[in-house]
């Protein structure tokens, strides 16, 4: 084992495709257990919140350290930007949690309760209060604001560049930063009450509290470049030191009161520099930072910190000389020192990947004797009752802990009311009949939580019903069984049926939307009709599963479902246009209410000037324009919200359109499950419409992907598509004529015996290494043609 290693004394790897920063890890004793041990907490940008109070691993516990470890996850609702630990709740000395999201700051408390079980100590987040942002965050930092005692401010950094304070549940100010152009790193300094920040001028600025309470109060992004207004001063910085390269992290470090510096690490260098801003050193890096960590001051006037780097490595310097190196397994890009109850000073990093480790630094000496081989033979009887008694203890253990179980130990039955089969039920069919469970219940005092999915009756969301003779969307599915009586493939809705043959049966869903079944008595054949294509979606999918589970019984293996075509495209792209226009409408709403909102904050400010002016002077029917400003933004806004629902039934019908399209195709052309799989995620890539975000602009780049990949014309249009692989910004399209000519064109692909898969990059990278080099030097283009040429020549040759 090397010297140089970081040595592993507790590790987890947290979630699969999570990603995490420099703000995601914290140490403290945020649970307040009063031993002075800390504990390990970590957010994610996918909003997962995990504490874990690790402990040492022994050999073979593999990943049951970390979930011994683990006190508590929750899932939360927005990205989590940083977290920290402090005296966040006025009138009390105990530690909060606070969490930075995007747009909220929220403040947790963190409680155990002792269990009555192996499980241990139940450890529970509770909310006690939440700030709503109006800009969206950066960063935060935190610490005794003006010299106050007892409890902990917080300041919040926007990615416009206005510092936000909030005294624990109030907001008390904000204050733009001067020539500001992209947020920096930023840490509060309680020596001298000030606020450090590296800004886009790449210069090192300090900025007392008092100065930014006193300063002129911001309104707008451009307060700071307007005269100063009465009331206040213009926000200049007290001091700033030119470091020339852009800052990767600050830290003040006050673990000792001769120590006062301030620490600057910067992409090519480590700055240390005075409270007054002169600079004590600068240190020249040979590799690219990722982190550090100011963490004890062995020597009076020295200080010793940790720094991560790019090479996977761990480095300990005092000031300017490198005093260790440790390797790591991956580059980390947090760490913080912490004390546990059995070991003190423990290195804690976190990868980007979700990496997290516990570690020190030097070497472990070995106690390990080889134990004396016992030549005793073994008694097989002993051995034998051992067994029984073992099984015995194993059954009773599975008859105690299985199921059937007591109501009284069933705690919440919940079911998932957000799926698309609950929605919309009173303006369209629902996109689907299957529910997902979740069961919590106590068995022995030891909680549990079981999941699962179940699907609905048909006859629970539509009726029995008239068949109707004369409609306008009509789809004939084929099979190659003799025709079957449609009463017994639908037992349910039989007795109600006014065709006791079999041969005809209507369905009417909720929405009043009507679907008819019509059997052929001559051959295998059954059309699906309607007044309105996307309801169809359900039936045809309901009929074709039955069909199968009905020749199934019969022992019937080589049944199939099919479809003749053709494609009913243009009643596919009837739904398109229709949530194209409603999206269209929705941003021409936006626009406007955006306009007459800008129009009433200016009236309202000259109203309130004329109000402020000692001299009396006539509002110039300022009123009156007020009040119909006021009216047109109502109305506007009553007008946005009526489009939205309609936006959104419209979104539900697309989607039961493209469901069926896509159940056509899979039965036209007899795709596999994979394939279907893949022409789902193509045509339907979003469960719900944003405004940064819709369904035509994401369904035109999957298709225009297949299109150049997997279902190229030639294998040498599908590596040149690869070449030249990345596109444009997403947005809004200014129509749907390209999007409607790509989806015909993959239906006409598919139909000529295209073959829908996910590893046509790598088989075109195998096939034509050669074509793909070409693109990149014309020359060789020339040259690999010779070779083509010579190439045939020779195999000519041959075969004469």
């Amino acid at each position: 084992m090397s010297l140089f290693k970081a040595r592993d004394w507790w590790s987890a790897v947290l979630g699969e495709g999570e990603e995490f920063d420099q703000g995601c890890l914290c140490v403290g004793d945020v649970d307040n257990s009063g031993t002075g041990h800390d504990k390990v907490v970590v957010g994610s940008y996918m909003g997962m919140l995990r504490i874990f109070s690790p402990h040492a691993s022994k050999a073979g516990e593999g990943g049951q350290a970390a979930v011994d470890a683990q006190l508590l996850e929750v899932q939360l609702r927005d990205p989590i930007i940083q977290l920290e630990v402090g005296k966040f709740v006025s009138c009390s000395e105990l530690l909060h949690l606070a969490v930075l999201h995007p747009r909220k700051l929220s403040v947790y408390s963190v409680s155990g309760t002792a269990g009555n079980v192996e499980h241990g100590t139940q450890y529970q987040l509770k909310l006690v209060y939440e700030h709503n942002l109006q800009r969206t965050a950066c960063n935060m930092t935190y610490g005794p604001f003006g010299g106050v005692t007892g409890h902990h401010s917080l300041c919040i950094q926007s990615m416009d560049g206005m510092l936000m304070f909030f005294e624990q549940d109030s907001y008390s100010f904000g204050r733009f930063l001067p020539g500001f152009l992209l947020p920096g790193p930023l840490v509060y300094c309680p020596r001298t009450d000030t606020f450090l920040t590296v800004s886009s001028a790449r210069q090192l600025e300090s900025y007392k509290y008092e100065t930014l309470a006193v300063a002129t109060e911001a309104e707008s992004r451009q307060d700071a470049d307007l005269p100063v207004k009465t009331g206040g001063k213009r926000l200049t910085p007290d001091w700033t030191l030119v470091l020339g390269e852009q800052a990767l992290d600050l830290s003040v470090p006050t673990f000792s009161h001769s120590s006062s510096s301030i620490f600057v690490l910067g992409e090519r260098n480590l700055y240390s520099v005075r409270d007054n801003g002169q600079i004590r050193f600068m240190k020249k890096l040979e590799f690219n930072p990722s982190c550090f960590l100011p963490y004890a001051s062995v020597t009076d006037g020295t200080t010793n910190l940790l720094m991560g780097n790019h090479n996977n490595m761990l480095l300990v310097y005092q000031d300017v000389t490198l005093k260790w190196a440790a390797q790591l397994s991956y580059v980390p890009v947090a760490m913080r020192t912490a004390s546990f109850p059995e070991l003190k000073g423990v290195v804690v990093t976190l990868s980007s990947d979700g990496h997290l480790q516990c570690s020190y630094m030097g070497t472990d000496p070995s106690f390990f004797s080889t134990p004396k081989v016992d030549a005793r033979e073994a008694d097989y009887e002993q051995v034998d009752a051992e067994m029984k008694r073992l099984q015995k203890f194993i059954r009773e253990a599975t008859r105690t802990q299985g199921f059937p179980c007591s109501p009284t130990q069933i705690k919440t039955l919940c079911l998932n009311l957000s799926s698309p089969v609950c929605h919309h039920l009173s303006l369209s069919p629902p996109l689907s009949l299957s529910l997902p469970l979740s069961l919590s219940l106590s068995l022995s005092g030891v909680p549990r939580v079981l999941q699962s999915r179940f699907c609905l009756p048909l006859v629970l969301v539509c009726v029995p019903s008239s068949p109707a003779k004369n409609t306008k969307f009509k789809i004939t599915v084929d099979t190659n069984q003799p025709p079957v009586n449609l009463n017994s493939v639908f037992p349910e809705f039989a007795q109600k049926s006014e065709d006791k043959e079999g041969n005809s049966l209507a369905f009417q869903f909720l929405s009043g939307a009507r679907v008819t079944v019509l059997a052929s008595k001559t051959s295998q054949r059954y059309r699906i009709q309607s007044d309105s294509f996307e309801d169809m979606w359900l039936v045809v999918k309901e009929l074709v599963q039955r069909f199968e589970r009905h020749f199934a019984k019969q022992g019937v293996k080589d049944f199939r479902n099919s479809f003749s075509g053709p494609l009913p495209l243009q009643e596919y792209f009837l739904s398109v246009d229709h949530h194209f226009q409603l999206r269209v409408s929705a941003q021409q709403y936006q626009d406007l209410l955006s306009e007459r909102a800008v129009q009433f904050r200016a009236i309202q400010r000259r109203l309130l000037t004329r109000f402020k002016d000692k001299t009396p002077a006539p509002l110039q029917n300022l009123d009156t324009l007020l009040d119909a400003t006021y009216s047109q933004v109502m109305a506007l806004a009553e007008a946005a919200e009526e489009n939205r629902a309609r936006l959104e039934e419209a979104f539900v019908r697309l989607r039961s359109s493209s469901h069926l399209l896509v159940l056509l195709l899979a039965l036209w052309q007899g795709l596999t499950p994979d394939q279907t799989a893949i022409l789902e995620a193509t045509l339907l890539p979003l469960l719900q419409d944003t405004p940064q975000l819709g369904w035509e602009e994401s369904c035109d780049a999957a298709v225009s992907h297949l299109l150049r990949t997997c279902l190229s014309r030639s294998s040498k249009e599908q590596a040149t598509s690869l070449a030249q692989g990345g596109g444009a910004v997403l947005g809004l399209p200014r129509d749907t004529e390209r999007l409607k000519k790509h989806i015909t064109l993959l239906c006409e692909r598919i139909g000529k015996g295209g073959r829908l898969t996910l590893a046509s990059e790598t088989n075109a990278q195998q096939q034509i290494p050669a074509t793909v080099h070409s693109l990149v030097t014309p020359g060789e283009w020339r040259r690999a043609g010779r070779r083509d040429r010579e190439g045939g020549e020779e195999r000519r040759e041959g075969r004469r």
